[in-house]
């Protein structure tokens, strides 16, 4: 390569890096441009920069999935309907959960009648039965102790013999052993329960109505019900479509459609550029060339990524972004939800220095 040829190269090189230098400093700025659609003092009044935004409701979009794997049984809603929260939307199959429930909930009321069959102990039939045994058995005790005070006289006077006398010793000792066992079985049937059968009752009655909580909330999970008090925006449930939890997706979009505002994104760049009540007018392609006022009444605290994609091959989606909300004028038509929009914030030109 000649010197000739690197010069040629290099000099064309260096009017490149011009005019890109160039372009970019004018697209840059491009926002600088003085804004229309404004009030009549609109020439001391500059577009300082511009953002993407989007319109949004009183409430952000609200996705709304099904907590529970099954087929889509019904659903009672349809687009741009008016919902309370708790409304319910839709319902997944979930029959056989049912059959569950109601063995959990008659496990549950056994469980309920063994503990309170614990606490409360024998019947009263069984105690007066052994209240009766205990009568009889010291009746048949007073009756030995009686005939063995007279077999002793009979015997130290020697009209009985030793054999009648020892017989009578035994009936007395007999008789004595089932009057000990009939008070002391009257006493078991008159004893409190025992803390171990009362604990293990209890726990047991827990556990059961634990089964029957876990069926109720399986059931509760195959109803969707609205989240928030909004307007259904879009349905995407079908009866008869599957769902799963392993690969979830939405079925409903809500939102508090009963006003509008607009949630901007702002370059990093231009972060120092924007304050609370700072002017804007908002642009879009669904206006038809008007214009609309708004101010600034809430900026985020923390910075995030790009979530509105403008369409601009030139775009980059790189740079991290700051959202502001823009509040429209009372007078603002009512724009769809999710419109794309370009917010302009205003500057005053003659307050700079």
């Amino acid at each position: 390569m000649t010197a000739r040829s690197r010069w040629v190269i290099g000099g064309s090189a260096i009017v490149l890096a011009v005019v890109a230098v160039a372009f970019l400093g004018t697209t840059r700025n491009r926002n600088s441009v003085q804004a229309r659609g404004i009030p009549s003092d609109s020439a001391a009044v500059t577009v300082a920069f511009a953002s993407p935004g989007r319109v949004e409701g009183a409430s952000e979009t609200t996705q709304v999935g099904a907590a529970a794997d099954g087929v889509l049984k019904a659903v009672y809603v349809k687009e741009g309907q008016l919902v309370k929260r708790g409304t319910l939307l839709a319902e997944i199959a979930c029959d056989e959960l049912q059959a569950s429930l109601q063995t959990a909930i008659a496990e549950a009321d056994g469980a309920r009648q063994t503990r309170t069959r614990i606490l409360r102990g024998a019947r009263d039939e069984e105690k007066k039965i052994a209240s009766e045994k205990t009568a009889a058995a010291r009746a048949t005790f007073e009756e030995a102790k009686s005939r063995l005070e007279m077999q002793r006289a009979l015997y130290q006077r020697e009209q009985v013999s030793r054999d009648s006398y020892e017989q009578a010793v035994r009936d007395l000792g007999v008789a004595d052993a089932n009057l000990q066992a009939a008070v002391r079985t009257e006493e078991f049937l008159a004893a409190p329960p025992l803390q171990e059968d009362k604990a293990r009752a209890d726990a047991e009655v827990v556990a059961a109505e634990g089964r029957v909580r876990s069926v109720q909330e399986r059931i509760a999970k195959c109803s969707i019900l609205a989240p928030i008090d909004g307007t259904i925006l879009r349905v995407y449930a079908r009866r008869g479509e599957s769902f799963s939890t392993v690969t979830p997706r939405s079925l409903f979009s809500l939102a508090d459609a009963s006003s509008r505002h607009i949630k901007a994104e702002i370059d990093e760049r231009d972060v120092d550029k924007v304050s609370i009540g700072q002017k804007v007018v908002i642009q879009a392609d669904a206006l038809d060339g008007k214009w609309l006022n708004g101010s600034v009444v809430r900026i985020s605290a923390m910075m995030g990524r790009k979530s509105i994609s403008t369409g601009d091959p030139s775009d980059k989606s790189d740079r991290d972004i700051l959202e502001a909300v823009i509040g429209l004028e009372d007078n603002a038509p009512s724009l769809p939800i999710g419109l794309r929009v370009t917010v302009q914030f205003l500057t005053n030109s003659s307050s700079k220095k």
